[in-house]
């Protein structure tokens, strides 16, 4: 006899449009920054290269820092009320970012926009994960994950057109009334919802040992390729964000109201989604990161051209993303990584093999592109998927924002590592040497992730009913 189909209401899909824009928006925002440094750099030539990028790493450190923080914050006082008022944070904070008059207001106005993008983010993800009935939540996060794919392929071509024609205000403005629109008509569309089960005091200790311990870690990966990683001030920030961390899992375990469960990495679903996390992020941001460079430093392209070229990639997997996850609820995240850690790595080999000094965009760029761009439709929405299948509801945001912190240091350890493995080459044979050893590395990382989906992934439907 068959199921009787699940009906999804309205609200539902309504729910994860605006989810969906606002994870776009903030997605994009990391991207998007980067191709603006040298108008940067012109608009405050009194500024050093050190104070210009704290511009990008006061965004990366500050959301990283705030997610645990934010993830208890929604599941107590609402997911809906958290995420518009961090909506509404970001919105301000984009307007003074575009405005501002000196180096040193623009990075004030970068932690704002911090704070907003981290209240969003995880209550954003657990706003969606309330609205779908269970045995289609894979669906929405293949929908809202996707939301990446198309940042990342959008990301540094928008940047270029509008850092062209506006100058490096735009990449603030843009933000303006996407943010308003949701903001305007979001509240409507959206059901609150809260955590009957999270206790309604937190351990006031932990929040700054979270935050301190995950931004100080984050901030030595990014200092790492500038101070070198034997230096004495690197390790000492390694070892002061080790020990906070360390006294943060310590006080989590024997406080009776944590500010994040440890219990959720006794779900297996959860602890491979993140180690998964791990591996898949490093690998592609590696990739993602320093191609651009390579092809403008060696083959000579423009900004806006290499924009062009590396996007088709990226755009595959908004693509690839929506029904892939309706894919999931019928055969388990587990063999969609496993099959993505297997096309990544045949992406990365086919760079080995075909990339060289001169440019060949179909084999080079475009081939290679495309596999991993069908890996990572197979990869970001599927790792959320994994990570969050056995997560009680009453946990959404707490486990969306620990998923989201994972995933951000993986961030910044790809683009360290890859930017610390390439150096600074001084002939385009170095630079293609360079890129060579990080795509060694990121095909390695995929191999893990395959082995890890394929040994320990969850093969099973998604489940109709949670705890």
């Amino acid at each position: 006899m068959n199921e009787d189909p699940v009906v999804i209401p309205r609200s539902s899909w309504l729910t994860l449009a605006v989810t969906s824009i606002a994870a776009f928006m903030i997605a994009i925002e990391t991207s998007i920054i980067s191709l603006a440094l040298p108008q940067l750099r012109a608009g405050f030539p009194e500024a050093s290269e050190s104070k210009l990028s704290w511009i990008v790493n006061a965004y990366t450190i500050g959301v990283a820092s705030l997610l645990l923080v934010s993830g208890w914050l929604a599941d107590r006082y609402g997911r809906k009320r958290l995420f518009f008022w961090g909506l509404f944070v970001f919105l301000i904070a984009s307007c003074a970012a575009g405005l501002a008059p000196s180096a040193n207001f623009l990075i004030a106005a970068r932690v704002v926009q911090a704070i907003g993008g981290a209240m969003q983010y995880p209550a954003g993800l657990a706003l969606l994960l309330a609205a779908f009935p269970p045995s289609k939540i894979q669906t929405a996060i293949g929908t809202w994950g996707a939301m990446g794919g198309l940042a990342a392929a959008l990301g540094p071509t928008l940047g270029a057109l509008l850092v062209d024609a506006f100058d490096w205000q735009a990449v603030f403005f843009i933000n303006v009334p996407v943010a308003a629109l949701v903001i305007l008509f979001g509240p409507k569309w959206v059901a609150e919802s809260y955590s009957d089960s999270i206790p309604t005091k937190v351990d006031l200790i932990s929040v700054p040992l979270a935050s301190l311990g995950v931004g100080t870690a984050i901030f030595a990966i990014t200092q790492g390729n500038k101070w070198g990683w034997s230096s004495f001030g690197l390790i000492t920030s390694f070892a002061i964000a080790a020990l906070l961390v360390l006294a943060f899992i310590v006080r989590s375990q024997r406080h009776p109201a944590p500010l994040f469960d440890l219990a959720l990495f006794k779900l297996k679903t959860f602890s491979v989604g993140m180690i998964g996390t791990l591996f898949f992020i490093v690998a592609f941001f590696a990739w993602l990161i320093s191609l651009p460079t390579f092809i403008q430093g060696t083959w000579g392209w423009s900004v806006l051209k290499t924009g062009f070229a590396i996007a088709p990639g990226p755009l595959l997997t908004a693509f690839v993303s929506p029904p892939a996850g309706r894919l999931a609820e019928r055969i388990g995240n587990g063999p969609l990584l496993t099959i993505g850690g297997i096309l990544g790595a045949g992406g990365l080999t086919c760079h080995l093999l075909f990339t060289k000094v001169e440019p060949d965009y179909i084999k080079g760029i475009l081939l290679p592109s495309l596999l991993i761009g069908f890996s990572a439709g197979f990869g970001f929405a599927q790792l959320i998927g994994a990570a969050m299948r056995d997560v009680p509801r009453d946990q959404f945001g707490m486990a969306g924002a620990g998923r989201t912190t994972i995933f951000q240091l993986s961030l910044a350890l790809g683009v360290a590592l890859a930017f610390t493995i390439i150096g600074r080459p001084e002939n385009p044979n170095d630079a293609l040497d360079g890129l060579q050893a990080t795509w060694m590395m990121g095909i390695g990382c995929f191999v893990l992730q395959t082995i890890l989906f394929a040994f320990f992934g969850s093969g099973e439907k998604t489940k109709a009913n949670t705890s």
